[in-house]
């Protein structure tokens, strides 16, 4: 064989989450509660599972009860590896 072939890994696309804001005291982080409905196995009752994710906001318009889309990225630090990509929701402020 005298032309080489190159392997090409297929292009994995970045995870995107839907959640909400729940704190953002940190510096250019904030953490994002993410809900999603799960059928029980056995019962076959719709059940709530939530998950808290740390995201990098540059934006200082993100506040908490926003509800915000966040992206899958490189990690930026230990508990870091989201960054929030569109401010989907302002929060109601009575």
């Amino acid at each position: 064989m005298s032309t080489t072939q190159q392997a090409t890994a297929p292009v994995k696309k970045p995870r995107t989450l839907i959640g909400r804001v729940v704190s953002d005291k940190m510096q250019k982080t904030v953490t994002v509660l993410v809900e999603r409905r799960v059928k029980h196995a056995t019962i076959g009752k719709f059940m709530k599972r939530s998950k808290k994710y740390h995201a990098h906001s540059e934006a200082p318009e993100v506040a908490e009860g926003d509800w915000v889309e966040i992206i899958e990225t490189r990690p930026l630090s230990k508990t870091k590896s989201w960054r929030v990509t569109k401010l989907l929701r302002k929060a109601k402020t009575v």
